[in-house]
């Protein structure tokens, strides 16, 4: 098994050692190869871009995408980025690898804001990413691709960011790449090799 972790800088890893991103902490968890292309600043556009040089000559079993926070902050229509991951999405099943996707986190607005100053539609992005979030089940369920909720592991039960897991508001400290890596683990896929 090998698995490609294809997204930003929140699966990059931005201000947090290598050993301790959530693809690392995977790998480290299945002792299986787990290649890491994530690019800070990407956007879904990017990262099907390179899709073909990044995962699928790669050859891996899986791929896990995440992306689309970026996006929203430049603006980009909500319709391109979901035509962008259902792109990827089936050219990973064209090349017989198991497609995964990710949700993106929630933006922690008030923290982001005093890191980000340059940026001012914060809020936007926070309703566009649970659109997006409400699109993806759809989707993934539409096609029997699997999910990874990552956002649900940095909001509490009444939906409100927990800001301690962010070290700037949207990229997640190192305890925040535990509990990603956590929602991983914790899919069927993977819990079989887990058990071992």
């Amino acid at each position: 098994m090998t698995i490609v972790c294809l997204g930003d800088s929140i699966t990059h890893g931005y201000k947090v050692k290598q050993r301790e991103t959530w693809p690392s902490l995977v790998s480290q968890t299945l002792n299986t190869e787990v290649v890491n292309k994530g690019i800070n600043g990407d956007t879904t556009g990017g990262m099907l871009a390179r899709f073909n040089a990044d995962v699928i000559a790669v050859k891996p079993s899986h791929v896990i995408i995440m992306g689309g926070g970026n996006d929203f902050i430049w603006g980009v229509p909500i319709s391109v980025v979901e035509a962008n991951l259902a792109a990827m999405v089936q050219q990973a099943v064209h090349h017989s690898i198991i497609p995964m996707v990710g949700v993106p986190l929630p933006i922690a607005v008030s923290k982001a804001k005093k890191y980000w100053p340059f940026v001012n539609n914060f809020l936007e992005v926070n309703k566009s990413l649970e659109e997006f979030r409400t699109w993806i089940f759809s989707f993934t369920k539409s096609f029997s691709v699997t999910v990874v909720d990552f956002y649900q592991c940095f909001v509490d039960g009444q939906n409100a960011v927990l800001p301690d897991l962010y070290g700037d508001g949207l990229h997640p400290t190192p305890t925040g790449n535990k509990l990603m890596s956590g929602v991983v683990l914790k899919n069927e896929i993977f819990k079989v090799l887990n058990d071992f």
